[in-house]
């Protein structure tokens, strides 16, 4: 089996040591660069799979790093790792070409588990999940959500969806922490992408948004021009 070469960029030296044993005991290949300045560098010497960029770095920032590597290899995997998390930010990681991100402190766990779905949404690998039943949940943050039963769940509190609400909301699902395309999302739903049905569209998003406020770390963001990037 072939290893997965990671390059990970971080300048905290404890944290980045901790986080590339972990990554380096699950069978990545790790370089580790704790200078903004030297990435690219390393990034032509290294040819990456996949790579992890914190943001806030001496001399360049994640996100500059990020779109110089996008110009060299436009199809790799980036997630950002950031302490920021107000949605400008956020946006303007996805801007410019992170896939995905984590707000910092965060779980190893989870962090090699999205590196896992990255790369196997990227190369295109794809696994044909087994039929969900009726009382099957799909956790959404702190919400649990019932896709043949068109149930979305919140503690006690039970709110029963539309058909398009649910299928909308599966969509997004699908796509979660990537961007999915407007246009896409209508062709699916309606079939159509004229301006009636980006209309409705509008007001599916604004009432999925609704439902799902109690959560704050749950977030559909508008990407203008593009789509939607549904972050859980």
């Amino acid at each position: 089996m072939e290893t997965t070469r990671l390059l990970y960029v971080e300048d905290e030296p404890f944290l980045g040591k901790i986080v590339k044993e972990s990554l380096e005991s699950r069978g990545f290949e790790v370089i580790m660069i704790a200078d903004g300045a030297e990435v690219m560098a390393a990034f032509e010497r290294f040819r990456p799979d996949i790579c992890v960029l914190d943001v806030m770095l001496p001399n360049r920032d994640g996100f500059s790093l990020a779109q110089d590597i996008r110009r060299r290899q436009p199809a790799i995997p980036i997630i950002f790792l950031t302490a920021k998390a107000q949605t400008d930010d956020v946006l303007k990681g996805f801007a410019a070409g992170g896939n995905d991100y984590l707000r910092k402190p965060f779980s190893l766990e989870e962090l090699i588990a999205r590196l896992h779905n990255l790369l196997a949404l990227t190369q295109g690998k794809s696994v044909t999940p087994a039929p969900m039943q009726a009382n099957e949940a799909v956790p959404i943050g702190q919400y649990r959500f019932f896709p043949l039963k068109y149930e979305l769940r919140f503690g006690d509190e039970v709110r029963k969806l539309s058909a398009r609400e649910a299928d909308l909301l599966k969509i997004l699902l699908e796509h979660r922490n990537f961007t999915v395309a407007r246009k896409d999302i209508l062709l699916q739903l309606w079939g159509d992408d004229n301006i009636f049905n980006s209309r409705n569209l509008d007001v599916y998003i604004t009432k999925l948004r609704h439902y799902l406020r109690e959560d704050p770390a749950i977030e559909i963001i508008t990407i203008k021009g593009v789509g939607y990037h549904f972050v859980t």
